[in-house]
């Protein structure tokens, strides 16, 4: 299915038909965006900093937009990630898959569904992050007073933040030490290195545990012998 560009009065069209609040979407940018007109899965990584040939949707829409919108779910095999204050807006009228996120600076990020990933990773408060159903990870990560402005369903896995977040995480992995959840190359005493974070995920390199499944921390079954 191909993308295309909307104008900010498409997109709130749409937004309306899929039952997103108002209250959710007024506080985007409201200017042109491109389009994936249903569900979409992207086979290596979703960049948000640029709209490059790199790009998973540059063939039908080369030109930079002030974000993506995509009209149900999003699988993403790869990372999503963004890494400068000109990150592009990501808006999911669905659920999401990806393998890890890392959000920095200037992020815009609204799913109506679930998501589902192994690390969620957020820095900086510049930012607008509303997930309206499910945080299901493996671990979600959170630093220099970066927090999700909302997460309306039930948040699992480990909690690695500051005393300011007060989200209310289920973790099935209480006990067990954080190295059987992430790699030792992004951990720094009890907690993570974000610097390492910053490196790893757009790289593509791993940061959670081979095989672990996002929200309750066990082994996949394909990864048991």
């Amino acid at each position: 299915m191909h993308t295309r560009y909307v104008t900010w009065d498409e997109a709130v069209e749409i937004f309306r038909r899929r039952g997103l609040a108002e209250e959710t979407y007024r506080n985007l940018y409201q200017e042109e965006y491109i389009l994936h007109p249903g569900p979409a899965r992207v086979d290596g990584p979703f960049p948000l900093n640029f709209h490059e040939d790199a790009h998973p949707w540059n063939a039908d829409t080369p030109e930079a937009a002030t974000g993506y919108i995509v009209d149900g779910d999003l699988a993403i095999e790869g990372n999503l990630y963004d890494e400068d204050d000109g990150a592009a807006a990501l808006v999911v009228l669905g659920t999401l898959k990806a393998r890890d996120v890392f959000l920095t600076c200037d992020t815009k990020l609204i799913v109506l569904g679930d998501v589902e990933v192994g690390l969620f990773a957020g820095e900086m408060t510049d930012k607008l992050v509303m997930l309206h159903g499910d945080l299901r990870t493996v671990v979600t990560a959170l630093d220099a007073e970066f927090e999700p402005d909302l997460v309306a369903g039930r948040h699992s896995g480990r909690l690695i933040a500051p005393s300011y977040a007060g989200l209310d995480v289920e973790d099935a992995t209480a006990g067990r030490p954080l190295s059987d959840l992430l790699v030792d190359e992004v951990i720094s005493g009890d907690g993570v290195d974000f610097d390492a974070l910053r490196e790893r995920v757009p790289a593509g390199e791993p940061v959670i545990r081979p095989g672990l499944v996002a929200g309750d921390g066990r082994q996949s079954p394909s990864s048991e012998s």
